[in-house]
C-alpha cells in the first residue's frame, strides 16, 4: 500500500508529465529545416512557464537551459546554439520540468525533414525503430518485484541484438524531488540480476535507451557539456518517466504525439 506522500508525488508527476509530453510533441513538430536550436529552446522555456512550472535541467549546476538538444553524433547534453537544422539531421530533444517540487524527464529522437538517399533513410528509420522498441519493452519490466537488471538486460538484448552500441557510461535514473536520484538504470546488464536494485511499488524512475549506430566510444566537445561518438556515428535517446506498480508500469510521460 502506497503512503499518501507517495501518491501525492505520483499525481504531481503525472500532471507535470502530461504537460511535458505535450511540450515535447510540440518541440518535435517545431524542429524543422531552417529552425535553430535556440528557437527550440525558447519554445520549451515558453511552454513550461505558461504551464506555471519550471525547467528541471536548470537545477543542474552551471546548466542554464531547459533542454538538451543533440544533433547527429551528439549522444547527450547537447547545448542549444544558433545551429540551424537541415534536412537529414537526426535530433534528440531531452527536456524535463518541475511541478509542485517534483521532476519528470523525457526524450525522443527524430529525423529532420527527409533523407535524400533512400538506403540511408531506411537505415536511420530502422535505427530509431529499435530504440523505440527497446524503450517499450524496457518499461514493461518496471514491475514491483523485478530488478533494475531486468530493465538493463532487455535494453541490451534489443539494441545489441540489432547490431547497435550501448553508451554504457550513460544511464537512466530515479527521479522525484531531484532530477537525478538512485537507482542508476544502465542500458546493459553487468553481473548478476539478483544483485541489482529491487524495484518497489511507488518508485519513480526515468528509463533511458541511449545508443549509437556505430561504436559507442565517446568524447566531450569543447563546450564542456556535449558528449558525442568518437567515430561520428549517429546517436539516439528514447526516455520516459514512470511509476513502478504491482502489475504494469504507470507511464507518467506518455509517448509524444506529433501531428
Amino acid at each position: 500500500m502506497m503512503t499518501q506522500q507517495i501518491e501525492h508525488k505520483i499525481e504531481a508527476m503525472r500532471e507535470g508529465g502530461k504537460v511535458l509530453s505535450a511540450t515535447l510533441a510540440e518541440l518535435l513538430e517545431f524542429a524543422q529545416p531552417g529552425v535553430t536550436l535556440l528557437s527550440v529552446e525558447a519554445l520549451a522555456q515558453k511552454r513550461i512557464k505558461e504551464a506555471g512550472m519550471k525547467p528541471s535541467f536548470s537545477t543542474v549546476a552551471d546548466y542554464k537551459w531547459a533542454t538538451c538538444l543533440c544533433v547527429n553524433d551528439v549522444i547527450v547534453h547537447g547545448i542549444p546554439t544558433q545551429y540551424e537544422l537541415k534536412d537529414g539531421d537526426v535530433l534528440t530533444i531531452d527536456v524535463g520540468l518541475i511541478n509542485k517540487k517534483y521532476h519528470t524527464d523525457t526524450a525522443w529522437t527524430k529525423v529532420i525533414g527527409s533523407i535524400e538517399d533512400a538506403t540511408r533513410s531506411k537505415q536511420v528509420e530502422q535505427f530509431l525503430a529499435v530504440g523505440k522498441d527497446a524503450l517499450k519493452k524496457a518499461t514493461g519490466q518496471a514491475i514491483a518485484g523485478n530488478r533494475v537488471g531486468h530493465i538493463s538486460q532487455i535494453i541490451q538484448e534489443v539494441v545489441e541484438g540489432a547490431g547497435y552500441g550501448i553508451a554504457k557510461s550513460l544511464v537512466g535514473h530515479g527521479v522525484g524531488t531531484t532530477l537525478h536520484e538512485p537507482p542508476q538504470i544502465p542500458g546493459y546488464l553487468k553481473g548478476n540480476i539478483e544483485k541489482t536494485p529491487l524495484l518497489e511499488k511507488g518508485m519513480t524512475i526515468a528509463i533511458e535507451v541511449i545508443y549509437t549506430m556505430g561504436n559507442p566510444t565517446m568524447y566531450y566537445h569543447e563546450d564542456g557539456w556535449s558528449i558525442a561518438t568518437r567515430d561520428h556515428s549517429l546517436a539516439a535517446v528514447f526516455e520516459q518517466t514512470l511509476a513502478v506498480t504491482d502489475s504494469a508500469p504507470d507511464i507518467l510521460t506518455p509517448v509524444p504525439v506529433v501531428r
